[in-house]
């Protein structure tokens, strides 16, 4: 299997389209050349060729009159259509790789859906020159162009078989980049997705206003914000430190508003400070901002989210 992409200096794009592919066809030739007969001979050819035919492996965009954009309107780059391709593809394998889960392919589908809106479109729209980049010039495009050798790389390294294996040594190392991206892309939303009957099924006390949660890494907030309205505080078991969390809900994705907050006289103590306010003995912390705390066993973290409710109440009164 031969993937080609062009020579000289590469972009996110077409180093993300490579790791795709290089993700399916693992035991793939890669070669970086313009030359005509080469590119016509690969099984892949990417961002070079002049051509766009996913049916024999051909992912240009540059050619006159291209105009392949999705519904949206966002243009197609090369990440955009190998992804159009062979973006579930590349969810269902990951996912079996890495989580060992199988996935339906309408799952895998709509996990890519959501990375070409959260991650592609970005890395089309910046090659095209559309896109706005983060402050600093620190945005996903900029980071991976600068893998490429500068100036003085090129002064040192000049022309020759030397120069272009270090070229295509920074273009693996920015394929080794965009690959952690989407393995972790793929992680997040497929453990969101098998989070969601945990959660649902955690145990509600207190007539419904306290959640608790067995391993603090599930993500639990969107699914309690939409469907447990009744919820004011989360205990979870943060496995990793061993002791408890108490938690506040957001009121939304973008927010810190909390449908309740902690009690003012917590904030920002800790320990022995904390005890004394609360007369838990294995207080451990309260944040300032009073969205979160903690003790060292469940007994203790129950008794701080009594004493929230009760705030709550008295707050109201």
């Amino acid at each position: 299997m031969v993937i080609v992409t062009h020579s000289g200096k590469f972009h996110a794009d077409d180093a993300w389209a490579v790791a795709v592919l290089n993700v399916l066809f693992p035991d793939n030739e890669l070669v970086r050349t313009r030359d005509p007969a080469i590119v016509e001979a690969a099984d892949f050819a990417v961002d070079v060729g002049g051509i766009w035919d996913p049916a024999t492996g051909r992912f240009d965009h540059h050619q006159k009159g291209f105009s392949g954009a999705r519904p949206t309107g966002v243009p197609y780059a090369s990440a955009g259509l190998v992804w159009r391709e062979y973006g579930a593809r590349c969810v269902a394998a990951l996912a079996a790789t890495h989580i060992g889960c199988d996935l339906p392919h309408d799952t895998a589908r709509e996990i890519a859906y959501a990375i070409d809106a959260d991650i592609v479109q970005y890395l089309d729209l910046s090659d095209v020159g559309a896109a706005k980049n983060a402050p600093g010039g620190y945005g996903l495009s900029a980071v991976i162009s600068g893998y490429n050798p500068n100036w003085l790389d090129e002064q040192r390294l000049g022309y020759g078989d030397p120069a272009d294996e270090y070229r295509l040594t920074q273009f693996r190392r920015a394929m080794g980049i965009l690959t952690d991206i989407l393995v972790n892309a793929v992680k997040y939303r497929v453990g969101a997705l098998l989070a969601v009957e945990q959660v649902r099924d955690s145990e509600v006390l207190e007539g419904g206003k306290l959640l608790f949660l067995r391993n603090s890494a599930l993500p639990w907030t969107q699914v309690v914000r939409k469907e447990m309205p009744k919820v004011l505080f989360v205990i979870s078991h943060s496995l990793s430190e061993d002791r408890y969390m108490l938690h506040t809900i957001p009121v939304s994705a973008e927010s810190f508003t909390a449908r309740a907050d902690l009690p003012a006289p917590w904030a920002g103590l800790r320990d022995a400070e904390l005890a004394a306010v609360t007369g838990v003995p294995d207080a451990a912390f309260c944040h300032n901002g009073r969205f979160i705390a903690a003790a060292k066993s469940y007994e203790g973290a129950h008794a701080m989210a009594l004493q929230a409710l009760q705030a709550v109440v008295d707050e109201h009164r």
